[in-house]
This record gives C-alpha cells, sequence and structure tokens, in this order.
C-alpha cells in the first residue's frame, strides 16, 4: 500500500538508480521507482491473439520495461517483437525459459534471449517431479550448468519462486534452502515472487535481509485479506516498507504480475502501475 505519510516528499523523492532530486531544508528524502516492468504473462490472452497491440498498450499505460513470459511468446518471430519494443520504447531485461527448455535447447534460448535484448534468463517454475528431494537434488547441478553457461554466452540467469520452495521441505530442509546451498550465488540470482513468498509464510522483509547481494528483480503483486492475487494496491501487502530495503538490496528490476488478473486484463494492470508511480517510500 502507498506510503501516504511519504507523498509530502512525492515532487522531490529520487527514482530508484536515478540519482537524488533538491530537497528543502528538513524534510526527509523520499524514494521512488525509476522503470516499472510487466510480467506479460499477467496479459496472456492479450498477447498470445495480438501481440504488437498488447505492447502497444502497455507502452501507452506507461510501462518501461517488459519481462517474457507465456502467451507463446517463445514461438513468436522474436525479431518482430524487438522491433516493436524499441518503436515503443519497451526494454525486455529478462525473459522466463522452462526447465526443460535449457536443457533440451539450449543454444536456442540463447539466441532468443539476446534477440529480445534480455540481459537474463529466468528459470520461471519447476514441475511436480522435480519437488521431492532425489528430484530436485538431480536438478541442481542443471541448474548451476545454466548458469556457468549463460555467464558464458554473456547472459545473466535466477530463479522465479512460488510458494512450494518454501513449504515442501523433505528431511526438514526447504527447497528453497536447498537451491541457495546448493547453487553458486555468484552466477544464480534471485527473482523474488514478493507474493508468493509472503503466500508462503516467509516474511519478505527478513527474506530481502537474508538474500540482499542475490536479488535480480522483484515480481509485485499484491494479496487480499483472504490471500488471494490482486492488483498492486488493492491488497495488504505493504510494499513501501520493503522497497525501503532496497539500499541493502540494490534490486533493480521491479515486475507486475498477476496471474489471475480479471478480463479485460489492462484495468488491472493500470491499476497497479498508477499505485507503484504514486509510491514513496
Amino acid at each position: 500500500m502507498i506510503d501516504r505519510r511519504s507523498l509530502m516528499g512525492a515532487g522531490l523523492g529520487m527514482g530508484l538508480g536515478l540519482g537524488a532530486g533538491a530537497l528543502l531544508p528538513g524534510m526527509a528524502q523520499a524514494a521512488r521507482l525509476g522503470a516499472i516492468g510487466l510480467q506479460l504473462y499477467t496479459i496472456r490472452e492479450l498477447f498470445a491473439a495480438d501481440p504488437v497491440k498488447t505492447l502497444e498498450a502497455v507502452a501507452k499505460i506507461g510501462y518501461r520495461e517488459i519481462e517474457y513470459g507465456g502467451g507463446g511468446y517463445d514461438a513468436m518471430d522474436h525479431a518482430m517483437l524487438r522491433r516493436t519494443q524499441d518503436r515503443l520504447g519497451l526494454k525486455a531485461p529478462s525473459v522466463h525459459v522452462p526447465y526443460d527448455a535449457l536443457l533440451g535447447n539450449f543454444g536456442k534460448c540463447v539466441t532468443m534471449a539476446k534477440t529480445l535484448g534480455a540481459d537474463t534468463v529466468i528459470l520461471p517454475y519447476m514441475t511436480d517431479e522435480h519437488r521431492t528431494e532425489a528430484g530436485w537434488n538431480a536438478a541442481l547441478p542443471n541448474i548451476n550448468r545454466f548458469a556457468e553457461q549463460l555467464k558464458k554466452a554473456g547472459l545473466g540467469f535466477a530463479y522465479h519462486n512460488h510458494d512450494f520452495e518454501f513449504t515442501n521441505k523433505p528431511g526438514g530442509v526447504s527447497l528453497y534452502d536447498r537451491l541457495l546451498k546448493g547453487t553458486d550465488p555468484k552466477l544464480v540470482k534471485l527473482e523474488i515472487d514478493l507474493y508468493w513468498a509472503i503466500h508462503a509464510g516467509e516474511d519478505a522483509a527478513a527474506l530481502i535481509r537474508r538474500l540482499a547481494g542475490r536479488i535480480y528483480a522483484y515480481h509485485v503483486k499484491d494479496a487480499r485479506a483472504d490471500g488471494s492475487m490482486t492488483a498492486v494496491g488493492a491488497g495488504k501487502i505493504d510494499f513501501a516498507a520493503l522497497f525501503r530495503l532496497n539500499g541493502l538490496a540494490g534490486v533493480k528490476h521491479f515486475y507486475v504480475e498477476n496471474d489471475q488478473a480479471p478480463a479485460p486484463y489492462l484495468p488491472d494492470i493500470t491499476i497497479s502501475f498508477r499505485t507503484l508511480q504514486a509510491l514513496r517510500f
């Protein structure tokens, strides 16, 4: 939710990574987000039907970053998507690429990411067969190898969480802790989905403090009192309090996402964008 006490300094704030604005004597400096991003999975139905029109709508709302995921983007004309991005002033710092795609056609994934202008490949999800102790331990060497090979190709790598990584604890150790301990922190970064971490019962602020320096990006979606997803600002998560930790965490990308955004979708992502645009912390 917006920290209303900070709104007084809204016009005198600073964009993260953009430098400080002038301040009147005695006024505290407020921070604000710079480029606000959108995970395109949120509007996957629209994107699958007409990617160009959808990207135009996203840019018109005010988004300046996008993250590819879902909507069949992997089978589209990536050069055409990149031309559309460039025309609209949209950057795609990262792309979501499934585990099986990285395992089975790594070179194609690299080419796709680079064509879209990404600097980082995100592993977005691990299916049920990997969620046992044996399955997870077998996948960790591949995750390390993906990161090593991507670095050689000039790309970064990060893992995106849901809730099961925290709640599934074979042998008393969560899958997330196994990931943290079993992968190279210099190569395997983290895209923290704040909603899913909180949904799993994690203290998001403590998690950010613990993982500071390893966090590549946040997925930003809100939670209603009953735990269901909603647009940013329509729920109970105090994003201002979490983003105040950015001096420690150093996160540069903030992607709006709502896995369950209601049709017609664009109003939902507009609410989230305007909330984050107005946020001061």
